[in-house]
């Protein structure tokens, strides 16, 4: 521990230049006493660090010294992945890796690169939730993270979609962050009830779904030829289309048309891709939706642009909703 702070000392004084006591202190998170005792253990071991005195002091390296001290640990190797998501890799438990191995990086590169690369950080951030979405509460996101790293099987009870409660023992393969959530791919251990044929194929779980998780003392070997992007874009795309169920037919303007591709998933406006209206001004269209709920509330944003056609549950749904809502605004 002691060893990997002081080449940490060594590269934060070779990248900011002179550092007061304090902000080493604040940086390395020791106290100014423990500062004191690693500046006198490296000068001891010929590395050119001076201490200047009085106001505006602090410590620094000879003109022109640069360690070569710059391999990289396990740890840090895995948080290098995740060096444009600061907060991704802090909430999966690699924050203090990756804060290290881009101190080593920028240490390693010459002095223009390194300029190069901090003009970078300062000018780009990354955001990845959407707007107007609170974070999910992800308490055992860290415990998923360690699981996949050591290939280590775990116990979890996990709230389905439908809100009822299931036990599954896993065997997690990777993490994936969309659009702010965070999913975890595992596969499952066949629970006894029925003659399974062999290992399960993986499934796609939400972390902050789970209530609780408990890591195995036994490891599993990863199936051969996984590859977690291939796995998660069969998925997502399954997933996707699996949720537009609802075939609906239905009447569209010119501005409808484009109220489609505005308003509507990309699913459901390809229904609709490459139409144009008749000599009426309508045309006809089928578009998958999710459910007789969602395209009516859906629908109904396109207010005189659509006419539904069928199912008849759809058309009957939409003209009440209609209704109610033009009763809150009599003549």
């Amino acid at each position: 521990m002691r060893a990997s702070r002081l080449v940490s000392l060594v590269l934060l004084l070779q990248n900011r230049g002179r550092m007061t006591a304090a902000e080493l202190a604040a940086a390395l998170e020791v106290s100014e006493r423990t500062v004191y005792r690693d500046a006198e253990a490296l000068s001891g071991a010929g590395v050119p660090l001076y201490a200047d005195r009085g106001a505006g002091g602090g410590y620094r390296l000879v003109d022109g010294y640069r360690t070569r001290l710059t391999g990289l640990t396990a740890g840090e190797a895995d948080a290098l992945a995740l060096a444009g998501l600061p907060d991704a890799a802090a909430e999966l438990g690699l924050g203090a890796e990756m804060a290290a191995a881009e101190l080593k990086l920028l240490a390693a590169l010459p002095e223009e690169l390194a300029e190069r690369a901090d003009r970078v950080r300062s000018r780009f951030h990354l955001d990845a939730p959407g707007w107007w979405r609170a974070p999910e509460d992800t308490p055992h996101l860290s415990a998923v993270a360690a699981a996949v790293w050591e290939q280590r099987t775990v116990d979890a009870a996990y709230r389905r979609w439908d809100g009822t409660d299931v036990r599954r023992r896993l065997d997690p393969l990777g993490i994936v962050l969309k659009g702010g959530s965070w999913y975890f791919l595992a596969r499952p251990h066949p629970d006894g009830s029925s003659p399974s044929p062999g290992p399960l194929p993986p499934r796609t779980y939400r972390v902050s779904r789970l209530r609780e998780l408990t890591a195995r003392e036994e490891t599993f070997e990863r199936p051969a030829g996984f590859d977690l992007a291939d796995c998660w874009a069969e998925w997502s795309r399954e997933f996707e289309h699996s949720r537009h169920r609802l075939r609906t037919r239905v009447r569209l303007t010119r501005r409808g048309l484009e109220l489609v591709g505005a308003l509507s998933s990309p699913i459901t406006a390809a229904g609709a891709a490459g139409l144009e209206p008749g000599p009426d001004g309508w045309c006809e269209a089928e578009l998958p939706v999710e459910s007789v709920a969602v395209a009516t509330t859906e629908f109904a944003a396109y207010g005189p642009e659509i006419e539904v056609l069928e199912p008849a549950e759809l058309r009957s749904a939409l003209a009440a909703h209609l209704r109610a809502g033009a009763a809150l605004y009599p003549r």
